[in-house]
């Protein structure tokens, strides 16, 4: 092997860092405490959970008997609000949870939770709501609902409609029909005004809805409002997550289907 070879050889050889140099290193990296992490990894929880109630999902509770069968007193359940985001509405049949259009909830039903903890859970969408009220679209903008026909069913737009499915089993065979709580099976109602919904309870023997707040035949200077707007609305019902013995979907329906625009 000649001198140029050898330096050759020489020259091209790498050296390996040192393991002193390599510990070194590692050794200099910060290294953040758990209680920081922790902490960290929970103000991600809340953010998360903000962003989540102020535009897609949000948990209340059922307050009242109001829509039995489906969903029972103190159930909880998820709203989801992408579907009336980007000018989307309510529709015939959908379930839908609401504000307070002002006078329809007493005082009970407005209480929050008394433990200071969960109303900060409530707060930041990590415990249900309360205060608000849970009913079924019947009538959208320009709809007239008149109760009732000869088999005691609602009509919407002359169509009437097959609730069977979701109220309250021997309903009719107690009240004469699906609209009760008027006191009567004769009333009509409408054209639904723009931007706002007419709404009840699938319990129609126990539901302070829409027609409790109606201005009936007979009564003079009546001021009261039947209707919700619909930015009072905050979603429409999807799931039921407690008990999870009935642990399910949201009550969707076919029976608004045949039903015709209002002209």
């Amino acid at each position: 092997m000649t001198i140029e070879d050898a330096d050759t050889g020489a020259g091209s050889r790498l050296e390996a860092p040192s393991s002193t140099a390599s510990t070194g290193s590692k050794a200099a990296r910060p290294h953040i405490p758990v209680w920081q992490e922790t902490l960290i990894l929970l103000l991600i929880a809340v953010l998360l959970a903000v962003v989540l109630k102020a535009f897609f999902v949000q948990a209340f509770y059922i307050p009242s008997e109001s829509m039995e069968p489906g969903l029972v007193k103190n159930d909880r359940i998820l709203v989801q609000k992408v579907s009336y985001l980007g000018g989307g509405s309510p529709e015939r049949g959908d379930v839908v949870v609401f504000k307070d259009p002002g006078g329809w909830l007493g005082a009970d039903d407005v209480k929050g939770p008394d433990n200071p903890v969960a109303k900060v859970l409530e707060k930041i969408g990590l415990y249900p709501s309360g205060g608000h009220l849970v009913k079924r679209v019947i009538g959208v903008a320009g709809d007239t609902i008149t109760c009732c026909d000869e088999l005691g069913r609602l009509s919407v737009n002359g169509t009437p409609v097959d609730e069977k499915d979701y109220t309250l089993p021997g309903q009719i065979d107690q009240h004469d029909c699906f609209g009760p709580m008027t006191g009567n099976c004769s009333w009509s109602i409408g054209p639904v005004p723009k931007g706002t919904v007419f709404v009840m309870g699938d319990n129609r023997a126990h539901s302070a809805d829409s027609t409790v707040h109606m201005c009936l035949e007979g009564e003079t200077e009546c001021t009261k409002n039947p209707y919700v707007d619909t930015d009072l609305v905050v979603g429409k019902v999807f799931a039921l997550i407690w008990p999870l013995s009935r642990f399910g979907g949201g009550d969707g329906t076919d029976a608004f289907d045949k039903v015709p625009d209002a002209k």
